[in-house]
């Protein structure tokens, strides 16, 4: 085990955590020094990055669909040993001059020179070979006999016999594709070709004779048809010669006639084929004149006419047992065939392939494919390692740290970033597709942030996907589930989102200011707007009830006198005057003091009180948000994405406010043409302050004149 003291690292502060720093090649080379306690990722799934998926294919070395440790130590290892300066690394360069390869080191080599051949094939000069050299293969390999997948095509062939023999392969058994973009066949095509011939010449040697001439097949045919039908006649004969009372429930029931006589006959053949094959007399026989099932007519007709001897005027037990066994063989032998695949080229050609016995020769050429295959897989490490040498580096930035993720270009994103959202007049620049909903309902609030779930779908791609996107500056504003917005992804494309959940954490210490008003507001909106409900629902109660409880009226007489009013009761609503009295003197008392306070204060006194109130107000609320802000972390967003974060990926303050974007507007002098005349500007302020300061008094006076007795 090499010593993991032995290299030197730089590290630096990067989310509140402390981070190695890789800067050069030389620290690549070394990653295998680096103890994986300091790794930031320990392993990250293969899908959902916003890289190359064939390049993330070359990176996962065992191809179990994670990135994990040792697969980048591998793959750093091999791409380091390739080039004579490992820097080149950090470039994230699409192609790679030849003369970069390093030519002391057996993989340099081989990459130099298998590049050298592809620019070769494809016809280029000069010695810079890119990633759209290498993408198309078949044009590489096009026009190559041998290229080492084993496989060989028709070019390939010394001469028109073996050309002729890897057509006919084709032709029965299918093909393969070649690197060279053309069908050819492998070794397990020739051995299953030259099988199937030698099984089908000799099946077909094995032929038995014909009992019935040229004609074997037709009454075959016509035998294996009728042979149940045939069988059945004979046992409900005997039945019927049994128990000739019952031979008319053997034979064709009228009523089965009946229920179909009014339907088109043509469309019920099934139903009359399962009717008797002839009549039921009672004798085992069927005469050949005589009336058949029209459903098995053709087939009666066709096996009497070639297998009943001449003179013979019924079919009995007997003979049709005869016709059975004299077909026996026949049935044997078709039943044993053997290599069917090759039947289609004929017994002549195929006994011709026997005789020639290319089988050999073909193989040859398989084994001179092949002995070219590591030539050919170095070409294909050619492809492989442009596509290490160009998004590597961006892996480790986002793997070993998350320099990316923390970057102050804004135009550089994590690999995990998949997109912007645009929603109320904000642009969420951290947006993440959501792998699995139920990880993220789970683990998603330990982020301290302020997510929202989305919905998104677009006409140029079936289907939909679900974002989470983190609000870092602002307020709540209209944000809400149910509400659309529109998200672009890296590659540009649009796609409409609504929001489908929301996970409510602060956002600002703005936020958090005008969050104690902000409930107090709603909490006597919803007293005002229950209490109006109560008295609503109260005042309709009662009206119905005494509506319902009345007695019908009886008709007045004319000496009736009219109900006496009832008097005034003044003892009754002085009490409810002093009540009202008592209850409006105690809070003008109270807002007196308050007052008197006040202006005893001088005007410095005043403002630091009007201050203080505000603190006492919002200053709790302010100090939660702003710890809670600091310990933002995205490592339970990743984690519920299937990655192993193994350290915190904190989001500062100064830090989220780069990840949110709000529309600025610029200060331009233009006038609502629609806007209501109103007070002017400063009036309107000094009016919002006295409500301020009031709703400040109250909250003050509730407390020295209640709470502080309550304390």
């Amino acid at each position: 085990m090499a010593d993991k003291s032995k290299y030197r690292w730089e590290f630096s502060n990067i989310g509140g955590s402390s981070r190695v720093r890789i800067k050069s090649g030389e620290d690549i080379a070394h990653l295998r020094e680096l103890d994986p306690t300091m790794w930031t990722v320990l392993s990250c799934p293969v899908q959902g990055l916003e890289i190359d998926q064939a390049s993330l294919a070359c990176i996962d070395t065992d191809g179990d669909g994670k990135i994990r440790v040792n697969d980048v130590v591998k793959t750093a290892e091999w791409a380091v040993s390739a080039l004579s300066n490992a820097d080149k690394l950090l470039e994230g360069a699409s192609s790679i001059s030849i003369s970069d390869f390093n030519a002391e080191t057996e993989t340099g080599r081989k990459l130099a020179s298998s590049a050298r051949e592809i620019l070769q094939n494809l016809g280029r000069e000069g010695d810079v070979i890119s990633l759209s050299d290498t993408a198309d293969r078949v044009a590489i390999f096009a026009g190559t006999k041998f290229n080492g997948d084993g496989v060989i095509i028709e070019a390939a062939a010394e001469n028109d016999e073996e050309k002729a023999a890897i057509a006919a392969i084709k032709a029965t058994l299918g093909s393969v594709k070649d690197r060279s973009g053309e069908d050819g066949v492998n070794a397990e095509l020739i051995e299953a070709f030259y099988k199937a011939l030698a099984e089908y010449s000799a099946w077909c040697a094995a032929k038995p004779e014909l009992p019935y001439g040229d004609d074997t097949e037709a009454v075959l045919s016509a035998y294996q048809a009728l042979d149940a039908k045939v069988r059945d006649f004979f046992v409900r004969s005997k039945v019927a010669a049994f128990s000739p009372d019952n031979a008319a429930r053997l034979d064709v029931q009228t009523a089965w006639i009946e229920a179909i006589a009014g339907s088109d006959l043509s469309a019920k053949l099934d139903e009359i084929a399962a009717y008797p094959l002839a009549g039921i007399t009672g004798k085992a026989e069927i005469p050949v004149d005589a009336a058949i099932n029209p459903a098995w007519s053709a087939q009666f007709a066709s096996l009497t006419k070639l297998a009943v001897p001449e003179g013979v005027a019924a079919v009995d037990e007997p003979l049709w047992n005869e016709i059975g066994a004299k077909l026996a063989p026949y049935i044997a032998w078709k039943a044993a065939k053997a290599g069917a695949a090759v039947e289609s080229l004929g017994l002549e050609a195929v006994n011709s392939f026997l005789s020639a016995d290319l089988k050999q020769s073909l193989l040859d050429l398989v084994a001179k494919d092949l002995a070219l295959k590591e030539e050919a897989e170095n070409i294909d490490n050619v492809d492989k390692f442009l596509h290490v040498y160009r998004d590597f580096y961006r892996l480790l930035k986002n793997f070993v740290t998350l320099e990316d993720f923390y970057s102050k270009d804004k135009n550089v994103k994590a690999v995990f970033q998949s997109g912007t959202l645009i929603i109320d007049q904000r642009a969420c620049r951290f947006c993440m597709n959501v792998a699995d909903m139920a990880k993220h309902n789970t683990m998603a609030p330990a982020s301290g942030m302020y997510l929202v779930y989305c919905d998104c779908t677009t006409k140029t791609k079936p289907g939909k996907i679900t974002i989470v996107a983190a609000v870092t500056v602002g307020d709540i504003g209209d944000l809400a589930v149910g509400k659309n917005a529109v998200y672009y992804d890296n590659q540009g494309l649009e796609w409409d989102a609504v929001i489908t959940k929301i996970i409510d954490n602060p956002i600002s210490i703005s936020q958090s200011f005008w969050s104690p008003y902000r409930r107090m507001a709603d909490a006597v909106q919803n007293l005002i707007n229950k209490s109006a409900a109560e008295k609503d629902a109260k005042l309709m109660k009662d009206a119905t009830d005494k509506i319902n409880a009345a007695p019908a009226a009886a008709p007045a007489s004319p000496d009736a006198k009219p109900a006496p009013a009832q008097p005034f009761d003044i003892a009754k609503f002085a009490g409810i005057f002093a009540a009202i009295g008592m209850a409006f003197g105690m809070i003008g008392s109270a807002l007196a003091s308050l007052v008197k306070g006040f202006v005893a204060l001088s005007w410095w006194q005043v403002i630091l009180a009007f201050v203080g109130i505000l603190l006492v107000i919002s200053g709790p609320a302010m100090v939660l948000a702003w710890m809670k802000l600091r310990k933002r972390n995205i490592a339970p967003l990743l984690n519920a994405n299937g990655w192993a974060v193994n350290a915190s990926a904190k989001i500062s303050i100064a830090f989220g406010e780069t990840l949110t974007d709000i529309a600025k507007f610029p200060k331009l002098k233009l006038k609502d043409p629609y806007a209501k005349k109103g007070l002017p500007v400063w009036a309107r302020i000094l009016i919002w302050l006295l409500v301020i300061a009031v709703l400040a008094a109250g909250a003050a006076a509730a407390y020295f004149f209640w709470l502080k007795d309550m304390i």
